[in-house]
């Protein structure tokens, strides 16, 4: 999926993102790279990204199709802080083989390989779809949409929010979600007989609703369960599923 990548400056970058996004930005000089997400104030998802530190700036590797929104919500929060918001004329390669000088490590699972940020895109061929369905990652626009919430989609499993770095849009939601309720749907790894398109509706063998399916590999898939529901055998069109939850 094409990316792009934001650059945030100014004295106050670090700041101005810590009230922003769902990882604690503060991290980032020892990291050097943190997956993150921005939220509504009722803490549904936006938009989630890389921030990577680089030479004075912010990096935010972002979905292309995500990125121009996004610069529009930072500039909206921006008010009297000292930041600039603009593009860095960077490109992304990922790849899951030796890594190259400079890259860095993906933060959510080691398996995703590595990142590195200069004049040159592209990957090396991995099996990324399969890489997600094995680790149970989603991806902006397939899995993760305007209805998400994060820990149903597994960012904290991600390493992609921190509950002890204070307040930022969307935060109350996503720690009363924590820490007082149990999680009733999830994203989930299925197994799969079939095949159906990208969010055809998960239904149980008496036809109710049981969720939605998502990116399929190797014969497991992606799935976003009720897991109240998401027992015995389920059905997504023609294919068949099981769920060992």
């Amino acid at each position: 999926m094409a990316r792009r990548i934001l650059q945030i400056g100014g004295e106050d970058r670090v700041k101005f993102l810590q009230g922003l996004v769902t990882n604690d930005v503060k991290r980032l000089g020892e990291a050097g790279i943190l997956y993150a997400a921005m939220l509504t104030p009722q803490g549904k998802y936006l938009a989630d990204f890389f921030l990577v530190e680089r030479q004075g700036a912010i990096l935010i590797d972002v979905a292309e199709g995500l990125a121009d929104a996004l610069a529009q919500r930072l500039a909206m929060y921006r008010l009297r802080a000292d930041v600039e918001i603009g593009e860095s004329g960077l490109q992304v390669m990922r790849g899951t083989g030796p890594a190259p000088e400079g890259a860095l490590g993906d933060p959510r699972v080691a398996a995703l390989g590595w990142r590195l940020y200069g004049a040159r895109g592209g990957d090396d061929g991995s099996d990324w779809d399969a890489l997600r369905v094995t680790h149970v990652v989603p991806e902006s626009g397939i899995e993760l949409g305007p209805e998400s919430y994060i820990l149903e989609m597994g960012f904290e499993r991600l390493n992609g929010v921190d509950f002890r770095k204070g307040c930022y849009v969307g935060q109350e939601v996503t720690a009363r979600m924590k820490h007082k309720t149990a999680l009733r749907k999830g994203l989930v790894r299925v197994e799969i007989e079939g095949a159906a398109p990208v969010g055809t509706p998960v239904t149980t063998e008496d036809g109710r609703a049981a969720g939605t399916l998502h990116t399929q590999a190797g014969g497991k898939a992606l799935a976003y369960l009720r897991f109240d529901r998401a027992k015995g055998a389920l059905r997504a069109g023609d294919a068949r599923l099981t769920w060992k939850g």
